[in-house]
């Protein structure tokens, strides 16, 4: 394992399939520079762009043969040290429908060409753990055989985010591949147990409560912090962003209220709450435990004392973004762009741990 040398200049990264940037921002809490973020969703490169003023960005689709060629023009003279990305993982998560040959799937090649052109030190693929089983292992079968193909060790695994202190049941696997020469990576220990692990209640608990006002883009708090975690995510922010209230029709308020905490719909009365009887219907979160997983709506899953979906802000904290991230557009694409994030805590974990990998001696 080499040791970071006396040049400490930051290592750059590049993050494909970006996002708002949340596997960015944990880089860049770790010490890294993030000079690129390439995504094809307008909105969400807005926020990358408010939340990384130092990073440019690309509006790409990297299905096309040319996107690789864009991303390298884009970064001449700079050194890459890193590449990182989540590629859309709809084709391989256990609630899409599996097609093997959806397109989406093989969008994780994108990487391995701008590695072969660029030749960076690590590259880091996120993904849902679907991806490690389904098909017969053929995608993960393909992503090892591209990095011993590239000169690359790698290691994948997958990661359970209330061990790292995300307080969101969240299950993902991450290929970290090194250049052979830095040997091959190992994953840092757990620093969190069940019994410590973060509940929503000391995740959220501090945030208004939005059941007489629904609040509005900019508020201010109203509540001490009464955690650490509190204290971690609020850390610079002087309001609350993101932070609204949904507006629920008097049947949804009464059937949430039907549902005890850590509850879901088969907690409700006979004939109750019919119209959504799949897995994570009418779910109400516990103040004691993590959340469920964020995902891209925002329907399903209530607060676990109000009766109220998360705002934004709460599944933003839920997620592990501290509340001096913005998020810009309305508010379904922000439900869009927490829910499709890697936790920033989980990327601050790997880049740290990648570090001492990696350095930039001269």
């Amino acid at each position: 394992m080499s040791k970071m040398g006396k040049n400490n200049k930051k290592l750059n990264v590049i993050d494909l399939f970006s996002g708002c940037g949340g596997f960015s921002y944990g880089f860049e809490e770790a010490g890294f520079q993030v000079i690129l973020g390439v995504d094809n969703t307008k909105i969400a490169l807005e926020t990358f762009k408010l939340n990384h003023q130092d990073s440019k960005v690309l509006n790409l689709d990297l299905h096309l043969e040319n996107s690789i060629d864009e991303i390298v023009k884009a970064t001449e003279n700079k050194t890459i040290d890193v590449i990182i990305g989540g590629p859309p993982c709809q084709g391989f998560s256990l609630t899409g429908t599996r097609n093997e040959n959806d397109e989406r799937n093989t969008l994780f090649y994108s990487v391995f060409k701008l590695a072969k052109r660029l030749k960076p030190k690590a590259l880091i693929i996120e993904n849902v753990p679907g991806l490690l089983r389904l098909y017969n292992g053929k995608a993960k079968d393909e992503i090892l055989r591209l990095c011993e193909e590239l000169g690359y060790t790698c290691n994948p695994k997958q990661i359970y985010a209330p061990d790292f202190g995300v307080p969101q049941i969240r299950k993902r696997v991450f290929f970290v591949a090194l250049r052979k020469e830095y040997g091959l990576f190992e994953f840092p220990e757990p620093t969190h147990k069940e019994e410590s692990y973060i509940g929503c209640e000391d995740a959220i608990g501090d945030l208004p409560d939005l059941v007489s006002d629904l609040g509005s883009e900019n508020i201010e708090y109203t509540k001490k912090p009464f955690s650490e975690y509190q204290k971690m995510m609020r850390n610079g922010a002087k309001l609350i962003t993101n932070h609204t209230g949904t507006k629920h029709t008097d049947h949804v308020i009464n059937t949430i209220a039907l549902v005890p905490e850590g509850g879901n719909h088969k907690d409700l009365p006979d004939g109750i709450g019919v119209s959504r009887k799949f897995n994570e219907a009418w779910t109400r979160y516990h103040s004691k435990k993590p959340s469920k997983t964020i995902d891209t709506g925002h329907r399903n899953h209530f607060h676990y004392k109000w009766h109220r979906v998360p705002s934004v802000r709460e599944n933003a904290r839920l997620q592990s973004f501290p509340d001096k991230f913005i998020f810009k557009g309305n508010k379904t694409e922000q439900y869009r762009q927490v829910g499709n994030a890697v936790p920033p805590l989980l990327g601050k974990v790997l880049a740290t741990q990648l570090k001492k990998y990696i350095s930039n001696e001269d």
